[in-house]
């Protein structure tokens, strides 16, 4: 890209994570989409993970379920970090102790669902609602919760996380989450390259934007 002399570059990662550009991109204007650079050397935009973890164990509480499960994704990243922060914060601000038994690690994935409900509806008191670190997580929760004889959400509530296109909206009942806001995190980065294109070099040097961008909640029939 440097040689053929463009004036800008978008350096995008495929999940929100640390990024490690090589120094070449420092010679024009970059930012970097859905990662960051960990010493703030270049803007960034992002996801926020841990508002998105708080509204989505937030709107639990407030419907009055009292034990909320967690399925955390076992891979440490900014999402299971960020979200797992949310959901202690919600809890906090509604006076529940947090629970370390009703928080599971598996894989982001269906089997990881399945397999992180079935641990939290063993323990002596399962919880009420369940917040999956993903949708693909919450499709795991809906098979072993129908498979355990429950009912959702009259038996268990689930909210998801992403907003799969391909599922979400499709399940039955249609499932609640929060959309990564990727379409609105490109536009960002577009329009804030173009106004680092026109600045002076001198200016673009000073303080580096870490933006972070808020997780649409998408009510629907689960919670």
């Amino acid at each position: 890209l440097l040689s053929r002399q463009v004036d800008g570059i978008i350096y995008a990662a495929m999940y929100h994570r640390a990024a490690d550009p090589p120094p070449t991109v420092h010679q024009v204007p970059t930012v970097l989409l859905d990662c960051y650079a960990e010493d703030c050397s270049l803007p960034s935009v992002t996801p926020d993970e841990e508002i998105g973890g708080y509204t989505a164990t937030a709107y639990l509480l407030a419907k009055g379920h009292k034990r909320v499960g967690f399925i955390k994704h076992n891979i440490v990243q900014p999402a299971s970090v960020g979200r797992l922060a949310g959901y202690k914060r919600a809890l906090a601000e509604y006076n529940i102790p947090f629970d370390e038994s009703l928080v599971v690690e598996e894989r982001g994935y269906i089997a990881g669902g399945f397999q992180g409900t079935m641990r939290l509806m063993q323990v002596p008191q399962p919880p009420t609602a369940i917040f999956c670190f993903n949708d693909r997580t919450a499709l795991g929760a809906y098979q072993a919760i129908h498979e355990l004889g429950l009912s959702i959400p009259a038996d268990v509530a689930v909210i998801g996380f992403d907003n799969e296109p391909d599922f979400a909206a499709l399940l039955r009942p249609s499932l609640t989450t929060l959309e990564l806001p990727h379409f609105e995190m490109g536009r960002w980065a577009v329009d804030h390259l173009l106004k680092l294109i026109a600045m002076p070099a001198v200016d673009r040097a000073n303080a580096p934007l870490q933006h972070v961008m808020v997780c649409p909640f998408i009510e629907r029939e689960s919670a």
